[in-house]
């Protein structure tokens, strides 16, 4: 152990971003004990997700270098802080970057989970104490999304973790710290899918096919998938779509020609293009028809509806994390996969090491697979 400020600091590797646009380093940095209200936890694995890459590659307008990547992380806890109470040693984990206080005004509101109590520090890179547990030869490293789980330790705070069953395998847990949850949670918490409805799906990577497998669950009658590669309609199939569709600009006439003229009940866009999400837009129900916005899209991209389309009815809106509230949510979805209800294993495409994980990014954007899984060994 190494002493870095006035608190203990052991050795990790991590994955740090050092500069935009060029491949992560896997080096060793210096992680400090948690805090309190903070939780240190062993990471055993960790999802590649393009949030990641979104930010590496300089895209994000609220990114910042050098920090230690990584949000769709699952471990064990190992250590605790003075008062914390929601979770113990030992105890299987799933992180969060959207947490959950329980307290705040938006977490006391069923309509939201965009809990406000830490974001400002968050967004800064910070603890919510306002300073950062990472560090490299004394300088100070910076988190990213609260979590920084390209590593294998992080400390994060309590109301940032979800208490998971220890049935889970927790190389599994990890796509539902983001992917996975963000699709399942848009169909039943954002736009809350009735059941015999239509439902359409444009993109099916992992928030895609998560949005499939939530409208499954909801009792959806009709769900179509739609997406450029057949594959990734194959994988759709078997989580859950009635029907598929390579997509093309006659999508929204081909949706609207399959529900006598009205359009889909419920649309879901999972691929942050803005044409496309034009196309969820137009491709909904008119008089009710939901079209719902998972996908990130580009620095200065717009989103142009023609005000008609809502004028009769149609309704546009965004999902962050699904609406999933955290901790108490995220862990009735891992139940839903104990249970037999999702195959979160055919999500799972490549295992790889810490070392590798810029092949991760290299395998998302050959669209290789749905999620590669960073795997830490241990327990």
């Amino acid at each position: 152990m190494a002493r870095t400020g006035r608190l203990r600091a052991m050795k990790i590797r991590a994955a740090v971003l050092e500069e935009f646009g060029q491949p992560l380093v896997v080096q060793e940095v210096d992680l400090a004990e948690p805090e309190a209200g903070e939780v240190l936890v062993r990471l055993e694995a960790c999802g590649v997700c393009h949030t990641d890459l979104y930010t590496a590659s300089g895209a994000d307008p609220t990114g910042y270098a050098p920090c230690v990547l990584g949000h769709e992380g699952a471990g064990v806890v190992e250590k605790i802080g003075v008062g914390v109470t929601m979770v113990k040693p030992g105890d299987h984990v799933i992180t969060l970057f959207a947490p959950e206080c329980g307290q705040c005004i938006h977490c006391r509101s069923s309509r939201t989970n965009r809990c406000i109590a830490i974001r400002e520090q968050q967004g800064r890179g910070y603890l919510p104490d306002g300073t950062a547990r990472l560090s490299r030869g004394g300088e100070e490293l910076r988190h990213f999304m609260g979590t920084s789980t390209f590593a294998e330790y992080t400390v994060m705070p309590e109301i940032a973790l979800a208490k998971v069953s220890p049935e889970a395998p927790l190389d599994g847990c990890a796509p539902f710290a983001c992917g996975l949850s963000t699709g399942i949670g848009a169909a039943l918490y954002t736009a809350q899918v009735e059941r015999g409805s239509t439902v359409a799906v444009f993109g099916c990577g992992l928030v895609g096919l998560g949005a499939v497998i939530g409208a499954r669950l909801a009792g959806a009658e009709r769900i179509i998938a739609i997406d450029l590669a057949e594959n990734r309609l194959k994988d759709a199939l078997h989580h859950g779509a009635t029907e598929t569709r390579v997509g093309g600009p006659d999508t929204v006439d081909w949706l609207k020609e399959q529900t006598d003229g009205y359009g889909i009940d419920y649309t879901f866009e999972a691929t942050g293009n803005v044409n496309v999400m034009r196309q969820a837009v137009e491709s909904a129900r008119e008089a009710w028809g939901l079209a719902t916005m998972c996908g990130v899209a580009g620095k200065g991209e717009l989103l142009e509806v023609i005000p008609r389309f809502l004028i009769t009815g149609r309704r546009v809106t965004g999902s962050s994390f699904g609406g999933v509230k955290g901790r108490t949510q995220v862990p009735l979805l891992v139940d839903h996969w104990l249970n037999g209800d999702i195959d979160v294993e055919a999500l799972l495409s490549h295992r790889i090491t810490l070392d590798e994980v810029n092949h991760g990014f290299e395998l998302m954007e050959q669209q290789d697979g749905i999620r590669s899984v960073i795997t830490f060994g241990g327990s």
